[in-house]
């Protein structure tokens, strides 16, 4: 009978760890394999707020404008896009390959004071920024106290 007691090994907890945290890059959408297979990339997203609107900041460097969509629909903003691999394989090979490439999308719930009617989006130098108004009754607004 073989002895079920193991000594504790830092190490190898250490070595666990590593092939835990590869296997669960390697299963990822965004791991090296689906990087080079072009599939979904993760596009960084900053959004902000002040009294007029909401701001939705995208980073898509490499990506022509024309390859952008936004969409609405009920209160759902939808972003999707591509960036095309310019690299023809009949005429060189690749060494190496760490940027992203193929399709991404976002989507997000729009609160319901966004009038969804004017909302515009700005292309420019690999990011692009949505900007969301508020509808006018959900601004806030000072009132005025009257002194007698």
């Amino acid at each position: 009978m073989a002895n079920a007691l193991q000594k504790w090994s830092p190490l190898r907890e250490f070595e666990r760890l590593h092939d835990e945290v590869d296997r669960l890059f390697r299963d990822s959408p965004i791991g090296e394999a689906a990087t080079m297979q072009g599939s979904a990339w993760p596009v960084p997203v900053d959004i902000y707020e002040d009294d007029n609107e909401l701001r939705v900041v995208l980073e898509v460097p490499g990506v022509n404008a024309g390859d952008v969509k936004v969409n609405v629909e009920g209160s759902t903003l939808t972003i999707t896009g591509e960036k095309k691999h310019a690299f023809d394989e009949k005429k060189e090979k690749a060494l190496r390959v760490e940027r992203f490439y193929g399709s991404f999308s976002r989507s997000f719930s729009l609160p319901p004071h966004v009038n969804v009617e004017k909302i515009e989006a700005k292309y420019g130098d690999g990011v692009l920024t949505l900007h969301l108004p508020k509808k006018p009754e959900t601004r806030p607004r000072q009132i005025q106290v009257k002194v007698k």
